[in-house]
């Protein structure tokens, strides 16, 4: 019973940080845009700010903690089910990569020294979907 609601929990935490996951590089996208409209860009910065700290921070730990809890009440999953959970923590690997990252995007836009264009953020606002795309085919279909 005590998997399930912790299960529950890692579900709702994963929503929660793949929400920002999604939406802080679309407030990059308009940040870049606008960059030189500065009543646009203060405001921008602080909904880039809250999201990421107030959010973002908060569901990326609820989902890390409560995932290595799962694994502790469960812990055969890592040794006897295949390269399958190998290789979704592999993507959770790039998934982490990719959060912070988007810290750094942040500082640089708010500092002015970003040199990336809202053409390549729409493209780095895609990743999150493919990964969660191969983790979820992970933990579903368990390929290997």
């Amino acid at each position: 019973m005590l998997y399930q609601w912790v299960l529950w929990f890692h579900i709702i935490s994963m929503v929660s940080w793949f929400a920002v996951l999604f939406y802080l590089p679309r407030l990059f996208i308009y940040h870049t845009e606008n960059k030189d409209k500065k009543e646009f860009t203060d405001i921008v910065e602080v909904m880039e700010y809250k999201l990421f700290n107030y959010i973002g921070v908060h569901a990326f730990w609820a989902t890390l903690i409560s995932g290595s809890v799962l694994v502790y009440l469960y812990p055969v999953n890592i040794f006897t089910t295949g390269g399958w959970f190998h290789a979704k923590l592999l993507f959770l690997v790039f998934l982490i990569l990719y959060f912070y990252s988007m810290k750094t995007f942040m500082k640089q836009l708010k500092e002015g020294v970003c040199v990336k264009s809202s053409k390549w953020f729409r493209f780095y606002n895609e990743v999150p979907t493919l990964l969660l795309l191969v983790i979820v085919a992970m933990v579903i279909v368990k390929p290997f």
